[in-house]
């Protein structure tokens, strides 16, 4: 199975959004199955997020028996969560697929491929094991 690694950034600043990730990509694209666009790659990549969303809210309603060492470790980092928490967060995947999608139609963020900026979610988008998309989010300026 093929992925790609997704990274993020806000303009202006040098901390990335979030720590470098990959995710599959559709298994029909290639091999005389259908084109890769960059909805279909933005789709899979809100969709895989949904997912990855909700096994964190189902392992944080189980409660966590730490070690010593692991409580201490955990003080050093500055929080020691037991779980054992339902904080009733639910997500409609379509809807967030729909938010991301029209997000950046209305350009609040931009995405690279490669160094490559993409510019229309219908085109189509090359993608190999080693290629890297950029989220960009834009921030607006304070008062404008």
């Amino acid at each position: 199975m093929s992925t790609i690694t997704v990274a993020g950034k806000v303009l202006g600043r040098f901390k990335p959004l979030f720590t470098d990730w990959r995710v599959p990509l559709p298994p029909s694209i290639g091999d005389g199955g259908e084109v890769l666009t960059l909805r279909i790659l933005l789709t899979q990549i809100v969709l895989s997020e949904v997912v990855a969303f909700q096994t964190r809210q189902e392992q944080r309603r189980l409660v966590k028996v730490f070690t010593k060492a692991e409580i201490e470790q955990k003080v050093l980092l500055g929080k020691v969560d037991m779980g054992g928490e339902d904080l009733n967060q639910e997500v409609d995947p379509q809807i967030a697929v729909a938010n991301a999608l029209q997000s950046f139609e209305d350009g609040l963020y931009f995405v690279f491929i490669d160094d490559i900026q993409q510019h229309k979610l219908d085109s189509e988008v090359i993608v190999n094991p080693d290629s890297k998309l950029l989220f960009l989010r834009l921030v607006p300026l304070v008062g404008g």
